[in-house]
């Protein structure tokens, strides 16, 4: 055997011995002693030994990325293997950035080595954990320059990321490029569709998972309840739970808290309870879920009650469960309560984000406190959003403030959305109830002249499976003509039960007979009148709308409970409001 021959083979052995050694590493300390040894002997160059270093410093849970890191920026010619073990390492960080991507344009620059299917997949999924859209699109296009398009595991990625960022269209056609789809693809699809509320969709593309012979598992099924979640569906909510049952599906902890969301948002709050009451083991995120649950429910001591046993059970709250006790709070004025679980949540090292902040200043503002709730503003040491100034404007409409607080907030509000309707109409509500007309005359001229437009109210409801949606003044259904014919025999008969509209939610310059008009046919009585139409009683009608209920449609609703003797339950943006002999469960504080 040549000296040549032998130094290879010697090569070959030590490699070998490498590459078992960090096959057993436990450790970074561990790993950091071996690479000492490789600088020692003949392979100290080789590519083989260093790559093995690399990838256990860049993906192993012991490892160390920023080691990683340093190693390779003293190999002089990376490999694909290295490039793409740390653009991996690095998409696997916990906080998700934009290095990976950075990383590619290196290699990029670089000009060899070419990518592969697996550089573009670990790409795309970094693009995904940020919703990177335009980059990922980028992505897409080398997929094409590449040849790697056709890829199961490209595909597969671009699914991904088009279902994260909510880009549906191309979702599908990715989608309906796959020739050979397996679960992941089928439960990315239907997820995509659960995401923006496609619900007929989404259970469309799960039937048809079905007949593909494809059958689902735990992450599925989550998928699909939460479509049904998002929709208000629980006749389909229900089917999918026996489903689950009779096709021995775990029910696992994700499955699960999908459950109690899916009830909690359908109206079965009581349901919800049991499917949580019949856990073995809860998270965080499942206690959670039920306690928001109960709080959009109005079932404020249920929720607090369960937060202590929460305590109890040495189960660590997180930011939403904070949300789901503070917003609780917010449904019934408990101010002395909000302040001492805002407190407690502090004392815990949560940093309040701002969700808590809103629903801080709602509970201020409903409990008639926005003075108060105007100096929380102003000491927030995170800016305020739009959402929290129209949370204090909201609350001006109901007490006597100073001008300060109302011409304060209308400004910020103007400044961060000189666009949306919603704050146009707010402010000229407002300036309505303290008598200031040349104020209301002067939002509704800004609107017109800016071209805003009023996102239009959105109801839908469940009738045999199938969710129907209504818009204000809809003319679209198949069936307008007799829902019409409903509508009026409901304002007759609300009219003769001694309602007299309140008409001053109605933001146009029309008589008073045109206003009434446009108050009857909001979103939500034309769902309502549809399940009067298509359902008897006792079955309980279910509404889910965008926005929150207008007062005129709130009265309404209770003698609508009354008159037609039927329980109808409407999730409005905030809360849910249970109608039932002529009363709602939020006592008209909402």
């Amino acid at each position: 055997m040549g000296m040549a021959a032998a130094s290879s083979m010697t090569i070959q052995l030590l490699e070998d011995a490498i590459a078992a050694l960090i096959q057993r590493c436990p450790d970074m300390r561990t790993l950091r002693q071996i690479h000492a040894h490789c600088l020692k002997f003949p392979i100290s160059s080789s590519l083989f030994a260093i790559s093995k270093v690399l990838a256990f410093s860049a993906l192993s849970p012991s490892g160390d990325i920023a080691y990683a890191r340093r190693l390779f920026s003293q190999i002089p010619n990376p490999n694909l293997f290295c490039w793409n073990t740390l653009i991996r390492g690095c998409s696997l960080l916990p906080h998700p950035s934009a290095e990976p991507i950075s990383i590619y344009k290196q290699m990029l620059r670089a000009g060899t080595p070419r990518p592969n299917t697996f550089t573009l997949a670990f790409l795309l999924k970094a693009c995904s954990l940020l919703s990177a859209f335009l980059e990922g699109l980028q992505l897409h296009c080398h997929a094409f320059k590449y040849g790697l398009h056709a890829s199961p595991f490209v595909q597969t990625a671009l699914l991904n990321l088009y279902t994260k960022c909510e880009n549906i269209p191309s979702a599908r056609a990715v989608f309906d490029e796959i020739p050979q789809r397996n679960l992941f693809s089928w439960s990315a699809m239907i997820g995509g569709y659960a995401r923006v509320g496609l619900v007929n969709q989404a259970l469309q593309l799960f039937r048809e998972m079905q007949e593909a012979g494809v059958v689902p598992d735990e992450v599925t099924m989550a998928s699909v309840i939460s479509a049904c979640a998002k929709a208000g569906a629980l006749d389909l909510g229900r089917w999918l739970h026996v489903f689950i049952d009779r096709k021995g599906i775990v029910l696992d902890l994700e499955l699960s808290t999908a459950l109690i969301d899916m009830y909690a948002k359908c109206g079965e709050i009581h349901k919800a309870r049991e499917v949580f009451d019949g856990m073995p083991v809860r998270d965080t995120m499942a206690w959670s879920s039920m306690i928001v649950g109960l709080a959009i429910h109005g079932h404020v001591r249920d929720a607090l009650q369960l937060f202590s046993a929460m305590m109890d059970s040495k189960v660590a709250p997180n930011h939403v469960t904070f949300v789901g006790v503070l917003s609780a709070c917010a449904h019934s004025g408990l101010v002395s309560d909000g302040r001492r679980y805002w407190s407690t949540m502090r004392h815990m090292g949560i940093e309040p984000l701002m969700e808590h902040y809103g629903c801080m200043v709602d509970l201020l503002c409903r409990a008639g406190h926005v003075e108060e709730a105007f100096s929380f503003v102003k000491d927030m040491p995170i800016v305020p959003n739009s959402v929290i100034w129209r949370t204090l404007l909201a609350g001006c409409k109901n007490t006597r403030t100073s001008d300060e607080v109302v011409e304060t907030a209308a400004e910020k509000l103007l400044e961060m959305g000189p666009l949306n309707a919603e704050n146009y109409v707010l402010l000229s509500n407002l300036y309505a109830t303290r008598c200031e007309w040349d104020k209301v005359s002067q939002m509704r001229r800004k609107m017109k002249e800016l071209g805003a437009k009023v996102v239009p109210g959105c109801s839908s409801t469940e009738i045999d499976g199938f969710v129907h949606e209504f818009t204000v003044a809809d003319d679209t259904h198949p069936e307008i003509q007799m829902i019409r014919e409903a509508l009026r025999d409901i304002t007759e008969r609300v009219r003769r039960a001694g309602h007299e509209p309140s008409t001053s939610s109605v933001l146009h310059d029309v008589v008073e007979e045109e206003k009434e008009s446009a108050l009857c046919e909001h979103s939500e009585r034309l769902a309502i009148a549809y399940s009067l139409l298509k359902t008897k009683s006792p079955a309980v009608i279910k509404v889910v709308k965008n926005l929150r209920v207008c007062l005129d449609c709130h009265e309404v609703t209770k003698i609508i409970s009354k008159v037609y003797d039927r329980e109808i339950i409407v999730r409005d943006r905030v809360r849910f409001h249970r109608f039932v002999n002529g009363t709602c469960s939020c006592n008209d504080f909402w």
